[in-house]
């Protein structure tokens, strides 16, 4: 096994060439990218859909790939495209991303 990283609660991430504050959440299965800035970077095709359930109902939501770099680690991943304006991140990475990519999480940082 290489190095480990650690990283952050939130970390400033390249995804296709653009610097991006992400949330770094643990308590997320997968990543989720704001839908404006999916269009401002030209991710796509759309490669599926996914289901979710939370307190706000149930969504549908696009999935799509994207190549990222956290802290010198690139990284494929997909990302469900919704509506984030509102949130304070435009881009949050889940765990299976973090997993994979063998990323340890300090909250201090």
């Amino acid at each position: 096994m290489g190095e480990v990283k650690v990283i952050g609660l939130s970390e400033k991430i390249m995804i296709n060439g653009k610097a991006v504050l992400a949330k770094i959440d643990t308590g997320a299965e997968r990543n989720s990218l704001d839908v404006r800035l999916a269009a401002e970077l030209g991710l796509g095709p759309i490669i599926g859909v996914r289901r979710y359930v939370n307190v706000h109902g149930k969504t549908i939501r696009p999935l799509v790939k994207a190549h990222l770099e956290i802290n010198g680690k690139k990284i494929h991943a997909s990302f469900n495209l919704f509506d984030r304006q509102n949130l304070k991140f435009r881009v949050l990475i889940g765990k299976k991303t973090l997993k994979k990519a063998g990323f340890l999480i300090d909250p201090r940082k």
